[in-house]
């Protein structure tokens, strides 16, 4: 009886929610049985499904409870400060600064005759006279302060590197800095001495992204940090990225909005940030873009945003 009352409109506008709800169903039966079959011919199939069911749930509740208490306490929640290393903490690329030693160039040339990621660099009997030239190369101006302040405020103030250059000339940087204790993770290519006495310098991941290079994925990198620091039970207010490369420009599009990119002026981040932003589709761009020349720069805007 309801149909006689019903406009041409109406009736047409009935039909299609009809269609979409029949099609709707169809789609989940065919999903329900596909289940079924999985389970039937794989009964660790269910046990896998259940248990990632189950630690969603966990990670939701987690996460949860995580907002109530901080809402509850009044606590704030961290800053993560991410940093690129050479031309960034360092004045200078670390993968060259051994040619670059006048007093140091035929060794540096051995040591460094090939490219990071294909095998050898050089003999481990000159690897006291390699590591005392690393442990001169200079900071960029004004980031000792700042890693300073980022030691004085570990409570508050959590700080990664992701780097193309390798673990060895990192560790050897920080520790004689002493600036080592500054920083929570790095992020980048895997060095060692092999057992003929080479240094090899191999691929942090593979990855598909075709925006970075072969061996590192910044974007990759930061959004599983940022994933597993979730898991835990940390979630940032504010992230912090500061970088000068080509290579930074792709994890920049995975910051929010109210987060801060902060490419150093006159290098190519801040050109291709630039490009970006006069672009119509620039959607992948959401943080704040701040230019900076020395770490005070850096320092004076990580330290406006602790305020309450």
């Amino acid at each position: 009886m309801i149909l006689l009352f019903l406009t041409p409109e109406s009736f047409a506008e009935l039909r299609v929610f009809f269609l979409v709800g029949l099609w709707f169903s169809i789609l989940v039966s065919w999903l329900l049985l596909v289940y079924l079959v999985l389970c039937f011919h794989d009964p660790f199939f269910l046990l896998h499904t259940q248990l990632f069911c189950v630690l969603r749930l966990l990670r939701t509740r987690r996460k949860t409870e995580r907002r109530i208490y901080v809402r509850q306490t009044g606590e704030k929640m961290k800053t993560l400060m991410v940093f690129d290393f050479d031309h960034t903490v360092i004045d200078d690329n670390s993968d060259t600064w051994m040619p670059s030693r006048s007093d140091s160039s035929r060794l540096g040339e051995e040591f460094l005759q090939e490219r990071p990621l294909d095998g050898v660099h050089g003999p481990s009997h000159e690897l006291y006279r390699v590591r005392s030239v690393m442990e001169t190369i200079p900071f960029t101006a004004g980031m000792t302060d700042l890693l300073t302040f980022i030691s004085e405020h570990k409570s508050t103030i959590d700080c990664i590197v992701i780097s193309d250059s390798n673990t060895m000339f990192i560790d050897w940087i920080l520790h004689a800095s002493g600036f080592k204790a500054a920083v929570d993770q790095v992020f980048t290519n895997p060095a060692r001495f092999n057992e003929l006495g080479y240094m090899e310098v191999r691929c942090h991941h593979s990855h598909d992204c075709d925006r970075c290079p072969v061996n590192l994925c910044k974007r990759r990198v930061l959004e599983r940090y940022l994933s597993e620091q979730a898991d835990g039970g940390v979630e940032y207010e504010r992230v912090f990225y500061a970088g000068d490369g080509g290579n930074d420009l792709c994890p920049t599009s995975c910051l929010r909005g109210r987060d801060v990119v902060m490419p150093r002026k006159g290098y190519t981040l801040e050109k291709l940030l630039a490009r970006l932003e006069q672009r119509e589709d620039n959607a992948s761009l959401r943080a704040k873009v701040v230019s900076w020349s020395s770490g005070t720069d850096i320092l004076e805007e990580l330290k406006a945003s602790m305020q309450p």
